[in-house]
């Protein structure tokens, strides 16, 4: 009896390990298969100013009136404020979005950049 189990024991776990290298291999190529779709639209005190593409690698300066200004870098499918002329860098220390909905803003420059399309993001709700 003692084999027998041995020899069961070793295939059940050889078919969980191969089902699980499987499912990792799956969810890695329908990860590199998907391309980001959305938009990442600049506005500056409510005034459009231009239109990014997440799949395109760019740098992009805008800058005001005033002479303020902030950084905006896509790459890898994400937009990122990496400069600003605000005093706080709130904007600055914002993590990147890539998710219809996500914004990031810079109060004092007045400037959203705001993903539009492409995959939603996921919604927290809290309820009272």
């Amino acid at each position: 009896m003692g084999k027998k189990t041995w020899k069961y024991d070793i295939i059940v776990i050889a078919v969980l390990l191969s089902l699980t290298l499987a499912a990792y291999i799956a969810v890695r190529l329908a990860q590199d298969a998907k391309t980001p779709g959305g938009v990442a639209v600049v506005t500056v005190d409510g005034t459009e100013r231009g239109r990014y593409a997440l799949n395109e690698e760019r740098r992009e300066q805008i800058t005001l009136a005033d002479g303020a200004y902030n950084v905006l870098m896509i790459s890898e499918g994400r937009a990122d404020i990496t400069d600003a002329s605000c005093p706080d860098k709130i904007c600055v220390r914002h993590r990147a979005v890539d998710k219809s909905g996500q914004s990031i803003v810079c109060l004092p420059n007045k400037v959203v950049v705001e993903i539009k399309g492409g995959e939603k993001a996921d919604v927290d709700l809290i309820t009272q």
